[in-house]
């Protein structure tokens, strides 16, 4: 027999398990498939000691933290959670979708994506064989800040993620600099502000050159922009290169459903609907006027496209109206 769900949510992020956890509000019967094999999404795969800021509620909390209180938050609810798999299709039929995996079949009548950017790699370094150096003195994300503790570590990047691991590394590295190619950084005021007041190293504007190994060190070759001034030479324990990361939504153009999209995203109306009847779509993988790619903003749509749903597919069903009325006193 072939389960049948009233919301499939694609997609396990901070988004994807608010929606779930929204959806069990209202009853739904609610799978969540995730590709990773953990809940958690990217803030869990690659920055799981980032300070996040913009919950509300919440002055600051760890992402490993935020992503571990939104589990405890899904236990509310007889959910159906599924990791370490990801969505190999999707299938309109006349009772909704038909959604593949690689170990299953299921039914549902609808379904949320909230794959965020999808699959995500970072942006590499682009120096002659700097991938020697990867996993020992060079890292495109500081995961584990323990393994930096008491290191003189060198961050490239000039926008937030940037300056949110130099400010990550500040408390148990000891030293951290800052490289930007550019004079000015690109992230959020508040945050260059926090940079500004802080211990790091600010050095700019420089280019990476060349990486050469210094015993169990690494000997970065810095090029000054815009000037015939001399390379400079800094020797660092490690290196983290903060670039950004490419999406990849290939896995989506693989399903049997053609989403509109809007600047390489899904597009959706103020209700999360995309242009497939049946499909809504949250996170930083949507766009819509007045966009903004934030956590809160995600946790915002969620009940929006969830509510869209029941509204529309099952409208006998009573759902809360307000926070008050959604767990029992």
């Amino acid at each position: 027999m072939t389960e049948t769900y009233d919301i499939t949510i694609v997609g396990g992020g901070p988004a994807g398990m608010f929606a779930a956890f929204y959806a069990g509000m209202h009853n739904a019967k609610t799978q969540v498939v995730e590709s990773l094999a953990e809940l958690g999404g990217q803030v869990n795969a690659l920055y799981p000691e980032k300070t996040i800021l913009d919950v509300a509620g919440l002055p600051a909390i760890k992402g490993r933290d935020l992503v571990a209180a939104q589990q405890e938050q899904l236990k509310q609810f007889p959910l159906t959670i599924k990791t370490g798999q990801a969505v190999t299709n999707i299938t309109p039929n006349d009772a909704g979708f038909t959604v593949t995996t690689a170990k299953e079949t299921t039914q549902t009548r609808a379904v949320i994506v909230a794959v965020g950017n999808g699959a995500f790699t970072p942006r590499k370094l682009n120096v002659d064989g700097a991938d020697a150096f990867a996993g020992k003195q060079l890292f495109y994300t500081a995961r584990d800040l323990e393994s930096f503790r008491d290191q003189d570590v060198m961050v490239a990047g000039g926008g937030d993620a940037a300056i949110d691991q130099a400010l990550m590394l500040e408390p148990v590295a000891k030293s951290v600099t800052l490289l930007h190619r550019r004079a000015q950084f690109r992230g959020l005021a508040h945050m260059v502000d926090l940079l500004n007041t802080s211990t790091v190293n600010v050095k700019t504007p420089y280019l990476i050159r060349d990486l050469q190994a210094a015993g169990d060190q690494l000997d970065v070759t810095l090029k000054p922009v815009g000037s015939d001034a001399e390379m400079v030479h800094q020797v660092v324990d490690k290196l983290v290169v903060s670039y950004g990361f490419t999406a990849d939504h290939h896995a989506l153009d693989a399903w049997d459903v053609d989403m509109a999209e809007d600047h390489r995203l899904i597009a959706v109306d103020s209700t999360m609907a995309t242009s497939v009847d049946g499909i809504y779509a949250i996170g930083d993988g949507v766009m819509y006027p007045g966009k903004q790619p934030l956590i809160a903003t995600g946790y915002g749509e969620a009940p929006i496209a969830v509510q869209a749903i029941m509204s529309k597919f099952f409208p006998d069903r009573r759902g809360p109206v307000h926070s008050t009325s959604m767990t029992k006193q």
